[in-house]
């Protein structure tokens, strides 16, 4: 069974991060997603919440630093 992108249409990356602020994946992982493993899909999927958690934080950080 196929593992749906998480894509959700909000396209752009994160400066910083260089994260996907949409799906919160990075360039190669979009690039790469139709050819990836379902295994390599659930590590992604299971990764986002760490990352967003990682944009917000990042974020944060350069609205106290201006």
């Amino acid at each position: 069974m196929a593992v749906k992108s998480p894509c959700i249409d909000v396209c752009a990356l994160d400066g910083n991060s260089g994260l996907c602020i949409g799906c919160f994946r990075t360039r190669d992982e979009i690039r790469g997603w139709k050819t990836m493993t379902g295994h390599r899909h659930h590590q992604i999927l299971n990764e986002k919440s760490r990352r967003q958690a990682k944009v917000a934080r990042e974020a944060q950080i350069a609205k106290v630093e201006s």
